[in-house]
């Protein structure tokens, strides 16, 4: 019985801690290059947001979304739901703080039971936000930390291939050839752009940046209103608890995900008028606040370009610390001792 008691013991204050405190998390993809890498573990903190009850408490313990070793049985009931709730209030995240939230396009599971991601926050609730030529610019000023970006480069060079060990040791790890002879792109951090000018063969670099005004119809509000491409994007009110907006028919796919499934508001349209909850209106008043995520790897991350803004009842909390890292290549895992106990900002 002392043994069952101080296993029940045990295991309860580590389901705790993970729920309140403290929970680690594994990177799956590059979008957060070079600050974060593939197969770095972070260590992420619920108190800097305050803790958020799980929505579905009837879940099996240390698993999401699938039971251990299945791949249909979910690891949660909803028998019981219970509506959002964070313990001291609305999360208080700052610009440039990275953060852990669930896929806000997940409609067919809880919010706490969607999948995990990992962006940095560039705009915070009240913000207006404008991308131009690849910048971020908030309330009209510039305000990203040019030292922790990549982007896309063509490389032109007199040769048809480089020598891959040498990009590998300066850590360029995406990129291949182009069509034509002696075009390559890459993507790149800062520090590595004057490195690879100055590469073997190398005779020019250009930042691949799209046309002011080119439309990708994939990118949000996916609604020729709004002509905007990845490095061209906005400008676009970040939504605030307590705000209004004017809403009208050009406007309104900016909100209307919002006041349809995260306000959970019945909307219409008849004859260009605007219908909430059968009541005509010209605007709206936001329950909640929002964010505007985005990965440090502007040129490949699936981030709030794509599907918009991000509610506060998906926020987990804030990564603080790479715990280890081990890289996980086609060569067998390696350990970036370099990386371990490494702080995130």
């Amino acid at each position: 019985m002392d043994w069952i008691k101080a296993i029940v013991f045990a295991f309860v204050t580590i389901l705790l801690f993970r729920l309140f405190f403290f929970e680690a998390f594994t990177i799956p993809s590059a979008s957060m290059e070079k600050s974060l890498l593939t197969g770095d573990y972070i260590l992420v903190s619920k108190l800097s947001y305050g803790p958020r009850i799980p929505n579905t408490p009837l879940a099996f313990p240390f698993a999401h979304q699938r039971m251990p070793f299945t791949e249909n049985t979910n690891s949660y009931l909803d028998w019981i739901k219970i509506p959002y709730l964070r313990l001291f209030g609305s999360p208080s995240i700052k610009r440039n703080d990275v953060v852990v939230f669930n896929w806000p396009m997940e409609d067919d599971r809880p919010v706490d039971q969607r999948t995990f991601y990992i962006k940095r926050c560039v705009a915070i609730s009240g913000d207006t936000l404008e991308i131009r030529n690849g910048q971020v610019n908030i309330n009209g000023k510039y305000t990203d930390q040019p030292e922790k970006l990549q982007f896309n480069y063509k490389v032109l060079a007199d040769v048809d291939s480089l020598d891959s060990d040498s990009l590998t040791a300066l850590g360029i790890t995406e990129g291949g050839k182009m069509q034509n002879k002696g075009e390559f792109w890459f993507t790149l951090p800062l520090d590595n752009v004057e490195k690879m000018k100055h590469f073997p063969h190398v005779t020019n670099l250009q930042l691949l940046i799209e046309k002011k005004g080119s439309y990708n119809d994939y990118l949000f509000p996916e609604n020729e209103h709004f002509l905007w491409n990845m490095d061209y994007f906005g400008p676009i009110y970040v939504p605030k608890a307590g705000d209004s907006v004017k809403l009208s028919i050009d406007s309104l796919p900016l909100y209307e995900r919002i006041i349809k499934v995260y306000e959970h508001n019945d909307l219409r349209v008849s004859n260009d008028s605007i219908f909430i909850n059968n009541r005509y209106t010209k605007q709206y008043t936001f329950k909640l606040n929002y964010f505007f995520m985005m990965g440090d790897n502007r040129h490949n991350s699936a981030d709030s370009r794509f599907w918009g803004f991000v509610p506060e009842d998906h926020i987990v909390g804030k990564t603080v610390m790479v715990i280890m890292s081990i890289d996980k290549t086609d060569n067998g895992n390696h350990i970036r001792g370099n990386r371990w106990f490494k702080s995130v900002n």
